[in-house]
């Protein structure tokens, strides 16, 4: 269980993302767009082009 008040910086991705994509293709716009470590802890959320839902990366080791 992942205690939301324990969590560090959120980042919102803004834009449209594919929800087809996978972790791994969610971590490495992470990384080479946005030049952010997607191991670090840090709660990344994806918006579809609906605006209806979410995908959240988040490391926890």
């Amino acid at each position: 269980m992942i205690n939301l008040a324990e969590l560090g910086r959120s980042f919102s991705v803004c834009g449209k993302t594919d929800m087809r994509r996978g972790i791994d293709s969610l971590a490495y716009i992470v990384k080479k767009s946005f030049h952010l470590d997607p191991f670090s802890g840090c709660v990344f959320l994806f918006c579809g082009s609906r605006k209806d839902r979410f995908k959240a990366l988040y490391w926890d080791g």
